[in-house]
């Protein structure tokens, strides 16, 4: 399982390994249940965790900067149902973390999503998009094409300013 392929469904508990979408939902397979289900994209919304962005001081990081550290912390991880406990978590394991913006429901949340990728043992990792290739355009074999090409555009030219002249209207009786 990828963690490209993990997604967070609002109004349902968990993490969902998304199947496939389609244009009103999605199928979906939970990750403690490992039932598939259709899930529509007008009652719910879909996010991946890998495009997912928490708040800092200086710039936003993606989620994975943030179990990065809390892996490297190494620690227990806090109650989830205690607000303070879980701050004073995240303000020792991500002290750049905006405290103000970022919520303690949406702190709660990372530590349940860290705790249910490490139990089903998926590597937390971005997906490494391959750089896009930019075709080189061929240089011509002879002189002669330019030439020519111009020669065309030329010709191009002369029949839209014949065509430029303003023709009758005719009149239907």
């Amino acid at each position: 399982m990828e963690y490209s392929k993990i997604v967070s469904v609002t109004g349902l508990p968990g993490l969902y390994e998304l199947i496939t979408s389609k244009g009103d939902g999605a199928i979906v397979r939970s990750l403690d249940e490992q039932k598939a289900k259709f899930v529509s994209g007008r009652v719910h919304n879909f996010s991946q965790l890998e495009s997912i962005e928490i708040f800092t001081l200086q710039d936003n990081v993606n989620l994975v900067e943030v179990f990065a550290a809390m892996e490297k912390a190494g620690s227990s991880l806090p109650d989830t149902k205690d607000n303070t406990a879980v701050k004073k978590y995240f303000e020792k394991v991500f002290p750049d973390m905006d405290f103000e913006r970022v919520y303690p429901s949406d702190m709660k949340k990372m530590v349940k999503w860290y705790e249910i990728l490490n139990h089903h043992k998926i590597e937390i990792k971005l997906s490494e998009t391959e750089p896009e290739t930019v075709p080189v355009a061929e240089a011509p074999a002879t002189e002669e094409k330019p030439k020519k090409a111009a020669k065309k555009t030329a010709v191009k030219k002369e029949k839209t300013a014949e065509e430029e002249t303003p023709k009758k209207a005719t009149k239907k009786k």
